[in-house]
């Protein structure tokens, strides 16, 4: 389910996309004052407006009913972390002497024998 609304959600926003691109702006009313006319356009002198406006309007109510969808569904997944799947064992920590400590402890001792015998 969630792959299919998502999949409607690209295709909207792509095409809101596209639909957005193809609206003429404001100011093209003055281009055709001057001989830039959209009268040899695709849709015909006024056509395309009112069109590409409900055009819009349609897949912008779509992009945010599929955008609300896809939210509510993703906060409803609640798996465990990976951090919670793990089983933590406790290790005893046991103390081992190493060489180095072991060779540095000799000296103090030979030391402190050669104190006793003065």
């Amino acid at each position: 389910m969630s792959i299919l609304i998502t999949t409607i959600h690209v295709i909207v926003c792509l095409a809101l996309i596209l639909i957005v691109l193809l609206q003429t702006g404001k100011g093209a009313n003055m281009g055709s004052l001057f001989g830039g006319g959209s009268s040899s356009s695709l849709f015909g002198s006024g056509g395309a407006s009112t069109f590409l406006t409900k055009a819009t309007t349609i897949a912008a109510i779509i992009f945010m009913v599929t955008s609300l969808i896809l939210t509510s569904t993703s906060g409803k997944k609640q798996e465990p972390s990976v951090i919670e799947k793990v089983k933590v064992t406790q290790t005893q920590d046991v103390k081992t002497e190493t060489p180095t400590s072991a060779q540095s402890k000799q000296p103090q001792a030979e030391s402190s024998e050669t104190d006793n015998t003065k």
